[in-house]
């Protein structure tokens, strides 16, 4: 018994202690749930969410790509069409932080920090109502697209050999 203590003892003080975590899609591999209760300054929209494993920017060259932009307001309302139908995609390039703090300052840092980007998309109707929401008549249609689109962008190597759709 007294081995076990010491063990536990000397596991706890030689270990890190997270103080936050980033959040983890790993289920799924997005979630969808209000923009601005994964980040204050987002809106108050639903949204679709993921963890974005390229280099920043790409996710805005691959939109502006996709959708031939021409760097003309790529973040904000891009008009694209689901079965004749018009909706807005806007997104958001946001960084989340895991922090840990070390016990017994083994390494050169009290705070141990590692960041985690994310892509948040919201979408809207020409109605300006939220695609998002569960309510929403196209819901399932959107949420279809959102992973698609998910996908593609996941699976492009090089921002030139996107097929326009």
């Amino acid at each position: 018994m007294k081995h076990f203590i010491f063990l536990l003892l000397a596991f706890t003080i030689t270990s890190c202690i997270p103080v936050s975590l980033a959040p983890d899609f790993q289920k799924r591999g997005y979630k969808v749930k209000e923009a601005k209760k994964f980040k204050r300054k987002l809106p108050e929209q639903q949204a679709f969410i993921f963890v974005d494993p390229k280099e920043e920017g790409e996710f805005y060259n691959f939109i502006n790509t996709k959708y031939e932009l021409y760097d003309f307001e790529v973040d904000a309302e891009v008009p694209f069409r689901i079965d004749n139908q018009l909706y807005y995609l806007s997104f958001y390039e946001v960084e989340k932080m895991s922090t840990a703090i070390d016990v017994l300052g083994i390494t050169d840092d009290v705070l141990i920090e590692d960041s985690t980007w994310y892509i948040v998309l919201t979408i809207m109707d020409n109605e300006s109502k939220d695609c998002l929401k569960s309510s929403h008549k196209n819901h399932k249609l959107i949420l279809k697209y959102l992973k698609d689109l998910k996908q593609e962008y996941l699976h492009t190597e090089n921002i030139s050999s996107i097929v326009k759709s």
